[in-house]
């Protein structure tokens, strides 16, 4: 594995320096003597380097349904667009589905994201080839094949937990409450315990979802995964959009990690995540763009522009969420958030998951305060390059792993025969 310089950039956390790259970790920060040997050097001058952006939720294949059901809440949006769709998708569509969100990831500098989805060892491939660290389950609900759903989690954990090189996470993935109810998590925690696997869940997405969990059980569908026993193990729950004080207080008190999707959550008409009461309470928020059919696109640096204003426009008060902290969630938060280890801080010694900005744009000029330009301004464009484990994926805006127009070709073929 080639070592890299990358000489004089902005760098989160530390200010100006030189970060020198070897063997997949981060062997410098600071100043580069001349006695310091890379086998390349990057000039980046003018530049912000950020510990790779980190995507907490989504699915990835979900990109083959990127505008065929637009404009619709999430009951009919999923009942009568999508879960029609997928009942028809194969594992070369979700192949090449997660591949295309993989090119679109990394063109905009996430080095590292979470997914639930159905084939999900075809995701795990295309991480795997793509070069990306990727936190994947297999989704479950009940239903007949609920059977299959934990064989193929099983399968999925004995085959691929930390594989590429460690890249590879597995979690499992029960849906929902109102898709995987109590009776149906028995199982799902039984699995955990024997695989000591952490789980991702969404809860509390929509006002109608607790509102059945309150007409179902008598209680909020927090309290209800609480009794259920999820939350004895590391959780990441996605959305909790409608979430009492208590539910908070819930969730602080398991250490319930949250993926907060604010573009998914506005463009489904499902409201606004109360991010603020959470970090008050000590909860770790991480940022997500859910999948690209309710977003439409997999950019991280819009979540955390709208993370950082969302709420101030809310509460009419311009100091919360500051830029910085809104970084924090895209970045370091988010890879604590996935419950990762050794990756989303510029420090000796971790892994060399980095994202590199291009600061020399009309849009990010002139250049005051770093935080502020790439929270408020910067665009996924501005990304120039992207490196996971010390490999550089992106460069000078070419792709480096990923075939870009085979793989737009296969997903559109995919979609064509999804449809037909």
């Amino acid at each position: 594995m080639k070592s890299v310089l990358i000489k004089g950039p902005w760098v989160a956390g530390v200010g100006t320096a030189d970060v020198g790259v070897r063997d997949g970790k981060i062997a410098l920060v600071g100043t580069a003597g001349p006695q310091d040997k890379y086998d390349r050097v990057i000039s980046a001058d003018g530049c912000a380097l950020l510990p790779g952006l980190v995507n907490c939720h989504g699915h990835a294949a979900m990109t083959l349904f990127r505008g065929i059901a637009d404009d619709l809440p999430l009951k009919p949006w999923l009942e009568e667009k999508i879960w029609p769709l997928e009942a028809r998708l194969t594992a070369e569509c979700v192949y090449w589905g997660s591949m295309l969100a993989m090119a679109e990831m990394i063109r905009g500098g996430i080095t590292t994201f979470a997914d639930m989805y159905f084939f999900e060892e075809e995701t795990a491939k295309a991480a795997q080839k793509a070069g990306m660290r990727a936190v994947l389950s297999r989704g479950i609900a009940a239903g007949p094949n609920i059977n299959n759903a934990l064989l193929e989690s099983r399968q999925l954990a004995e085959k691929w937990h930390q594989e590429g090189d460690g890249r590879i996470t597995i979690q499992l993935g029960p849906h929902a409450l109102y898709t995987c109810p109590p009776q149906q998590l028995t199982a799902v925690l039984d699995l955990a315990t024997e695989l000591d696997l952490a789980l991702q869940i969404h809860v509390s997405e929509t006002k109608g979802e607790v509102e059945e969990s309150f007409a179902r059980y008598g209680k909020s569908p927090v309290a209800v995964l609480e009794e259920a026993g999820l939350f004895q193990f590391p959780v990441l729950a996605a959305h909790c959009v409608h979430v009492s004080h208590e539910d908070i207080d819930i969730l602080a008190g398991h250490n319930v990690h949250v993926s907060h999707n604010p573009v998914s959550n506005l463009k489904l008409g499902s409201g606004i995540a109360p991010v603020p009461q959470m970090l008050k309470a000590g909860l770790v928020v991480g940022l997500g763009t859910d999948g690209a059919s309710s977003n439409n696109n997999l950019d991280m640096f819009l979540e955390m522009r709208l993370a950082a204003l969302l709420h101030k426009g809310i509460a009419n008060d311009p100091t919360l969420m500051p830029a910085g902290l809104a970084l924090e969630m895209a970045t370091s938060m988010g890879a604590k958030a996935l419950f990762l280890q050794d990756v989303g801080y510029i420090q000796e010694g971790l892994k060399a998951d980095l994202t590199l900005v291009d600061l020399n744009r009309p849009h990010l000029s002139p250049r005051h305060e770093p935080h502020a330009a790439i929270a408020y301004a910067a665009k996924a464009s501005d990304v120039t390059m992207v490196m996971v484990d010390g490999k550089i994926l992106l460069e000078d805006g070419r792709l480096t792993t990923i075939d870009e127009e085979r793989t737009i070709y296969e997903a559109q073929r995919c979609l064509r025969a999804i449809e037909d």
